[in-house]
């Protein structure tokens, strides 16, 4: 995930007092725990147009996946153990050496809190990559630890009933090809869709032999590990809209029924900006909640109108990758999260990071486990 000038970081939930005791008196918790108690919670829900959309996805399908519910985001990786989350891609590959890794307990304690779905940072913005990509010696083949973590993945989420997901980060410090990212000095962020005025900065941008490799590296993992549920890519602004729109196609093509994010950032959702993120299977809603009056599934975008689901991500403490000592937000404010996100109808991909003996960490299992207990889930 990315950090941005005006990030708010910290909670995303309210700061209002709210005891577990008083909200399950009133039926939250059943709320939660029955996938079509959300619609009907949804003020927006009751207002949906009956029309089928011009989404590629079936609303048949996009529903299939909002029935999820939950999910865990996964961030692991080189700023695993650089600490840096926006590495600048020049820490030897020998650096990501976990000694003790154990993807199945990722997965087992995915599945054992209630979750239905995972998705992997398969590489992040430091560019390396957890699986031995063809096209990059920065990956676990020139690593301390070779395993491919990839493959591991989505072994266990298969035996273990989780669908699995991949996410990639078109913010790369190390694999450039010439293109000119948000951590390079006086890079700005924004004017996706136009030209910068002369004397104003240039805007983050990848040039098309990275297109090229980032092309050629999410065919690797689309076509190498069977079926992956999600496909979530950040940062999709730097692409520009045309080598989105081929992307897009590309993915659908390779896993026709895969639900493709194209991240559109910190927010609510409430706002969309399509020169950053279009086209999309689904609003992202990053470090924040829904709106109070729910989630705008039915969106107007080229005078056409598409069903786009939304989702939350956000971290089970402040960071994305493990820090020591992140602990992660206490009972209330995960339940409050995970309730809000229900009742207003979208998923909550809740990240849990795995430390750097690559697994996760005893206290933020238990806290998931008091989450899926006081949830009903």
């Amino acid at each position: 995930m990315r950090s941005v000038a005006g990030d708010p970081g910290g909670d995303a939930v309210s700061t209002r007092s709210l005891s577990r005791r008083e909200w399950m008196r009133g039926g939250l918790a059943a709320a939660i725990a029955i996938p079509g108690a959300r619609a009907a919670a949804t003020p927006q829900a009751a207002a949906e147009p009956p029309q089928r959309g011009a989404q590629r996805l079936s609303l048949e399908s996009l529903q299939r996946w909002e029935a999820l519910g939950y999910g865990m985001f996964i961030h692991f990786g080189m700023s695993t153990f650089d600490g840096k989350e926006l590495s600048d891609g020049r820490a030897p590959a020998t650096l990501y050496a976990p000694e003790a890794l154990d993807v199945d307990q990722w997965v087992s304690v995915a599945r054992d809190a209630g979750m239905k779905y995972a998705v992997l940072t398969a590489k992040h913005v430091a560019g390396h990559c957890l699986w031995p990509s063809r096209h990059t010696r920065y990956t676990v083949t020139s690593s301390t630890n070779k395993t491919d973590v990839c493959e591991k993945f989505v072994d266990a989420c298969r035996e273990k009933g989780v669908l699995p997901g991949f996410y990639y980060c078109s913010w790369d410090n190390h694999n450039r090809f010439g293109s000119r990212t948000p951590s390079d000095e006086g890079a700005a962020w924004g004017n996706w869709a136009g030209v910068p005025g002369e004397g104003q900065p240039m805007a983050a941008f990848t040039t098309s032999v990275y297109q090229n490799f980032q092309t050629l590296q999410l065919t690797e993992l689309l076509t190498q590990y069977g079926a992956i549920a999600e496909t979530w890519i950040d940062i999709p602004g730097v692409l520009g809209l045309g080598y989105r729109e081929f992307l897009y196609g590309h993915v659908a093509r390779l896993q026709p029924e895969t639900v493709v994010m194209m991240n559109s950032g910190i927010g609510d959702g409430e706002k969309y900006d399509e020169a950053y993120a279009w086209p999309s299977d689904l609003i992202a809603i990053e470090r924040a909640l829904p709106p109070e009056a729910g989630h705008r599934r039915w969106r107007e975008i080229g005078g056409r109108d598409y069903y786009l689901p939304g989702e939350v991500c956000d971290p089970i403490g402040k960071e994305w990758f493990h820090v020591e000592g992140d602990a992660p937000r206490s009972d209330e404010k995960l339940l409050e999260m995970l309730r809000l996100c229900r009742e207003r109808g979208t998923n909550l991909l809740l990240d849990v990071p795995p430390d750097r003996h690559g697994r996760l960490p005893e206290a933020s299992v238990q806290a998931l486990l008091r989450l899926r207990r006081n949830a009903g889930l």
